[in-house]
């Protein structure tokens, strides 16, 4: 088991790690737009497994269509504060492995206190930003990892990625952000923070499950 959690002033909103609030969708920090997907997205071992493999080299990102460059893992020990646990209760810290896995390409994997630089467009609506992980997990059947927002971004906020593989078999991913609009813009028009968000759910879904269909 490895679960990391990174919490650092440097992020650019308060409610650090509220993805994983169970009342995230009706009491979402103050200012910012919630959201929250589920998708099953097979059944076994071996799906969870290259789902969860896929999900920690940065696939749904890329899946996105959004470009990484400057991927920095944490500096120095890495430190090990609250996690949380799939209702979203804190619980006891534990110290991640220090050892690094890198992509075929060298990227290394999702690790808490990575920093990375995406930049993109999402139906014409920039994404670019400086993102950090908040906190990672790898457990016998829970996947997944929260980036918040350091800077350069036309929302402030949070998004987790993680899957869980159940008891019945099947293997799910789920999605769950909160945007506050920084850019003049998104202010005026809150619109455009939900579609950009729409479509960014749709492009993880599809980077990271083999059952999407596009629909007709």
């Amino acid at each position: 088991m490895r679960r990391g959690t990174f919490r650092d002033d440097t992020v650019d909103y308060a409610a650090v790690g509220a993805t994983q609030a169970p009342d995230l969708m009706h009491y979402p920090p103050e200012r910012s737009l919630p959201a929250e997907e589920s998708w099953r997205i097979g059944s076994g071992e071996a799906r969870f497994h290259a789902a969860g493999d896929a999900l920690l080299s940065w696939t749904a990102q890329r899946g996105a269509g959004l470009a990484l460059t400057d991927v920095r893992p944490a500096s120095g020990p890495m430190y090990s504060g609250v996690s949380f646990d799939a209702e979203g209760h804190p619980i006891a810290p534990a110290r991640s492995e220090s050892d690094l896995r890198y992509d075929s390409d060298g990227t290394p994997y999702v690790g808490a206190g990575t920093t990375i630089r995406v930049a993109g467009r999402v139906k014409g609506l920039r994404a670019d930003a400086e993102l950090r992980v908040i906190f990672a997990v790898e457990e016998p059947r829970r996947v997944g990892f929260a980036l918040g927002t350091v800077g350069d971004s036309v929302v402030s906020g949070e998004e987790s990625f993680m899957l869980d593989w159940y008891d019945n078999d099947e293997v799910w991913f789920t999605v769950r952000a909160f945007d506050a609009p920084r850019a003049m813009l998104y202010r005026l028009l809150p619109a455009l923070t939900r579609r950009r968000r729409r479509e960014l759910f749709t492009r993880y879904l599809r980077a990271i499950s083999p059952l999407y269909a596009t629909p007709a």
